[in-house]
């Protein structure tokens, strides 16, 4: 390979899974997915029949269509959660209480497998909120609250130089060869050293 070998572009699985994490990162999506997988067990155990060898077991109840019900209404909260995020707070507290209604209904909720994924993914779904913007339109960084003197910036007007933020610009001089601040251990250390730390 030589220096004038063209770089590959980045390959298509490469691609999808950038592109998958960023669908992912926008909404519940680890709430959706307990929830959905939460009403498969519900709506799929009272329509099973289990082979033991010869002998078959059929788990269907009269409560069988709904079980069935239940597991659906899961699903389609799963899925709201992952293409509506402005209704997750109520498919939290719908899967919850269909979660809750399924230990009565459909054979102790999918034998409790169905039950804790959906109220974990019902709690998750209550839990999850989106990011907050980290810069104002101006492209600076807006801090959000904080102690005024520990660092956080007060929002200036937009004009205002750099570093002035209504006052006159102090210049500081850089640092002298006596005048090593706070950290000064540290840094006669990294003077020592051929560093010089400003």
């Amino acid at each position: 390979m030589s220096a004038e070998t063209p770089v590959q572009s980045t390959g298509t699985f490469t691609r999808l899974r950038l592109r998958f994490r960023d669908w992912r990162g926008h909404r519940p999506f680890w709430a959706g997915l307990f929830t959905l997988l939460g009403g498969v067990p519900i709506a799929y155990f009272p329509y099973a029949t289990l082979q033991l060898g010869h002998m078959s077991i059929a788990m269907a109840t009269t409560a069988g269509a709904g079980s069935l019900i239940i597991g659906v209404l899961l699903i389609t909260l799963g899925l709201t959660m992952w293409f509506q995020q402005a209704t997750r707070i109520f498919a939290g507290v719908a899967s919850i209480l269909l979660a809750l209604v399924s230990l009565v209904v459909s054979n102790i909720g999918g034998f409790v497998v169905g039950y804790l994924l959906a109220m974990i993914g019902g709690a998750l779904s209550l839990a999850w909120v989106p990011d907050k913007p980290q810069t104002e339109p101006g492209g600076r960084w807006k801090f959000f609250g904080g102690p005024s003197g520990n660092g956080a910036r007060k929002d200036v007007p937009r004009g205002t130089p750099e570093g002035t933020a209504g006052e006159a610009a102090r210049q500081h001089p850089p640092y002298e060869a006596g005048d090593l601040g706070e950290a000064d251990d540290a840094r006669t250390e990294d003077r020592d050293r051929g560093h010089r730390v400003s």
